[in-house]
């Protein structure tokens, strides 16, 4: 490298430094060689480099953001999911950090195409949380953490189905999974799945449902993705999200948009009446609405209101003609 030789008045100063002592050459060497050394902890091997754990964590945000719209959906409460760490650490480490004093909930599922299993750890109380809401409770938070029912055990796991389905869509870009969820276990001792010193990532996230909060933990091995630990550089991450969609896939898109139906339905007014009045109602009895004659009445896309309109007829068919489109800024 041109870079690297040196002129003759360098030269005659580099001399000129040793000869005054200015320079150690001993020293030099010294550093030199130590520069050379690099530790390594065979117990801790590092396994996963930081551009792989980096990309774990973009598909996970995405994962969050799925998980936070499948919980404030299914529980019709305020849910929130964000991603807090992505470490790696011994599958010890991993193991010790579970409770063996109460019940845990660990889902373990099946990695495929991938030979192997992750695990996934939701933590007791936001469980018990869940389970309360699906079972028409506020959920309020439970005030002794105990073991698990066979029936809050059969609830959780419809739970954690869903959560494993959702990891599709994050993984797509790296590879096409196929997860299923193998078992649940409500005890720590059948975490030992592997060997204890074997390498895994432990994403976690924090779940916050109402003002109940705790973590979720996934914990993937390393054996598990060395098969495509290649794709895991933000390199390839990038490059397949930016992918850009030609023309003809866009024509395709809005073609298959425009062919799908959505419910559509005119809601003419709303009333409340008792349940004694309900029970008798007979043919020929009016119900009075709360919309007026000459009121438009709502014209619903699913449940957003997308229309208001006029009822009437239109060749002997009840029918609704639109007088005002109802924007998002609306």
């Amino acid at each position: 490298m041109l870079g690297d030789i040196l002129s003759q008045r360098e030269i005659d100063d580099l001399l000129k430094a040793l000869g005054t002592g200015e320079v150690d050459i001993e020293e030099m060497q010294t550093t030199k060689e130590e520069k050379k050394i690099r530790v390594h902890n065979f117990l801790r091997p590092t396994k996963f480099a930081k551009d792989h754990l980096r990309t774990l964590s973009y598909i996970h945000e995405n994962y969050a953001r799925l998980v936070t719209n499948y919980l404030t959906g299914y529980l019709r409460t305020i849910v929130q999911v964000e991603l807090a760490t992505v470490e790696s650490l011994p599958y010890s480490d991993f193991t010790n950090s579970i409770s063996v004093s109460h019940a845990v909930i660990l889902g373990i599922i099946d990695f495929n195409p991938l030979n192997g299993t992750i695990i996934l750890e939701i933590a007791p109380n936001l469980v018990f949380a869940i389970i309360d809401r699906i079972l028409g409770g506020i959920g309020t938070p439970i005030e002794r953490i105990r073991n698990f029912s066979d029936i809050e055990t059969a609830i959780i796991e419809r739970v954690m189905v869903q959560l494993t389905n959702l990891m599709r869509e994050p993984w797509e870009s790296i590879l096409t999974i196929r997860p299923r969820l193998d078992r649940v276990d409500t005890s720590a001792q059948f975490a030992q799945l592997i060997n204890p010193n074997e390498m895994v990532a432990i994403v976690t996230m924090n779940i916050k449902i109402g003002d109940i909060e705790g973590m979720m933990n996934i914990c993937i091995p390393h054996m598990v993705v060395e098969p495509i630990v290649q794709k895991l550089s933000t390199k390839i991450w990038f490059s397949a999200i930016e992918k850009e969609i030609t023309e003809d896939t866009k024509k395709v898109l809005e073609k298959k948009i425009e062919c799908m139906k959505v419910p559509l339905k005119a809601v003419l007014g709303s009333s409340n009446i008792s349940v004694k009045d309900f029970l008798t109602l007979q043919l020929g009895d009016v119900i009075p609405l709360d919309t007026g004659i000459n009121e438009d009445i709502k014209v619903m896309v699913g449940d957003i209101l997308k229309f208001k309109g006029k009822p009437g007829f239109n060749k002997n068919k009840f029918s609704v003609k639109i007088t005002q489109v109802i924007r998002e800024e609306d």
